[in-house]
Formats: C-alpha cells, structure tokens, sequence
C-alpha cells in the first residue's frame, strides 16, 4: 500500500460504501440502539480499525502502523468529551432516543467533510512553515492546562449559539419535535424542525473539538494519509460508542484530566523536539497508560454524588 491518489480513493470509496449500507441496509427505520447492538457496533468497528492499523503497519512500515494506533486512540479518547457534549444537548433538546442515531449519523458525514479539510490545509501550512510546529506545541499545552482546570460539566446554552441564533432569525421553525424529519412543509411553507437545529448544535461542536483533535494528531504524525485514516475510523465508531457509553461517561471523572495530560505531553514533545527524542513506540506507551489511569481512578474512586437539596 502506498500514499498514492489511487489509494485515496479506495479509502473514500470504502468509507461513502460503508456509510451507505449503515444508512440505506441497517438503520433504514428510527429505532432505539440498545445496549447490546451498540457494543456489538463497537466492537465492529474497533476490529476494523486494528486491521487496518495491521494493512497499514504491513504495508508502510512500522512507523506508520504505530503513528496510526497512536492518532487513533488520541482521537477515539478525545471523542468522549465530545459524547458527553451531544448527550447534554440531546437531553437539553428532549430528542427522543430513536431519532438520536439519525442525528449522529448526519453530523458525522458533515464531520468528515469538515476534518478532511482541516486536515489537508493543516498538513499544507506545516509542511511549508516549521515554526508553525512550534505554534501548534505551544497550543496543546494551553489547551490541556485549559482543560484541566476548567469544569467537568460543560454549559449547554443553545440560546448563545450563534448559528443557533441565526437560524431562529433567518429560518421558519416548528416548535416541537414530530417525527424523524429536518424539515417539514406546511400550508406550502418549508419549516425545520427542533432536530434540525440539533443537528446544527452537533455540527458546530464537532468544529471546537476539532480544533483539539486535529493539532493532537497533526503532532503525532505529518502523513496526511494517516491522520485522515485514523481519524476517519474513530468517527466511523462515534455513533455506536455514544449509545454504549451514554450511561456510564459520568462514571469516568478522571477521563477529562488523563486527556489533559496527553495534550500537553504531545504538545510539549513537539516543543521540545530538537532536544529530546522520544520514539513512536514510548509515545504510544505513555498516552495508553494515562488513559488506563484515569480510567482505574475513576473506578477505584468515584464521584461523589451530590446531596438533593
């Protein structure tokens, strides 16, 4: 396998088929994903995605597969925060649990469109300018010590977003969620729906936390093939992860601080990469360790819940 157009377009292809056959072959009517089929899912995709992180390590190298693996898993562990996100905005929407998977389905597709172009203009500057890899260092750091001392509970204030806002202006709203449509037409008026702007809510998250997911991966790798690759296939997974965690994501407190912790040190070996050294393999050793630990510590010592006033 090699980083040529032809390949690129294999992969697109395989991506748009396996969209297609989630749309049009499986999730064909709303239902509500319970448990079981969302582990299933899960485990689906993180299988695929280990044997394409496999073709890529037999085919590219070792360093490749590594990079991958390691982009993979700072993405698919960043997207929790992300889960937690769309299930207070589903919560604060009151979006029936049958519809939600409709809603994730759309805002991935505009998610991938989104990344791949954040992805290839990121990869363009950095390519051209060094001292943006500096920049992007000095990023990570900020954004992880942000992370770490901000709360764990994110503010969901739809009123304040300003797309929000804009479409309430501009666009003629139904004000109740009736079925599984975007938009409906009325006395020959077209309306959107409550999950329209849902989906718009959904969208626009994905765009802040990509500012943190695309320069996290950016530092891992400059292989543009392989940033996309590994992204692709975190979001591939997003929707099945979000129902099979959507009950326990408060469980893992400690998650939001381990994630900190990797920013900055992705962000602080891009700073100091002309000093120290450290490998793909240590890399990928230190970022799956944070993540085990924060996860044992939020098990071994769980939040305390708070007393009903």
């Amino acid at each position: 396998m090699e980083n040529t157009p032809f390949f690129w377009a294999g992969f697109v292809v395989f991506v748009l088929a396996m969209l297609l056959l989630d749309l049009l072959v499986l999730n064909r009517k709303a239902h509500v994903v319970r448990m079981r089929e969302a582990l299933g899912w899960s485990t689906f995709w993180i299988a695929l995605s280990l044997g394409f992180n496999y073709l890529v390590y037999r085919t590219m190298g070792r360093q490749a597969g590594l990079e991958f693996l390691t982009g993979y898993l700072i993405e698919k562990s960043l997207s929790v925060d992300n889960l937690f996100v769309f299930l207070l905005i589903f919560s604060y929407f009151k979006v029936p649990a049958q519809y939600q998977h409709k809603i994730l389905f759309w805002g991935i597709i505009g998610a991938l469109v989104l990344r791949a172009a954040f992805i290839l203009a990121g990869a363009a500057l950095l390519a051209k300018f060094h001292f943006l890899l500096y920049l992007l260092g000095a990023f990570l750091v900020y954004t992880g010590v942000k992370m770490a001392i901000s709360a764990n509970d994110p503010e969901i204030d739809p009123e304040a977003n300003p797309i929000v806002k804009f479409l309430g202006r501009h666009l003629p709203l139904t004000n109740r969620i009736d079925g599984p449509e975007f938009f409906l037409r009325r006395n020959g008026v077209l309306f959107a729906t409550p999950l329209f702007v849902v989906l718009v809510m959904v969208e626009t998250t994905d765009v802040v936390f990509a500012a943190d997911s695309i320069p996290a991966i950016l530092a891992v790798s400059r292989d543009t093939f392989i940033v996309f690759t590994s992204n692709v296939f975190a979001l591939l997974g997003l929707r099945a992860m979000y129902f099979a965690l959507a009950g326990l994501m408060r469980l893992f407190h400690y998650l939001h601080y381990g994630l900190s912790f990797i920013l900055i040190f992705i962000g602080g070996k891009l700073l100091l990469s002309e000093y120290v050294h450290i490998s793909m393999g240590i890399a990928l050793g230190i970022v799956g360790a944070i993540l085990l630990g924060s996860v044992l510590l939020s098990v071994l010592f769980p939040k305390a819940e708070k007393p009903l006033p």
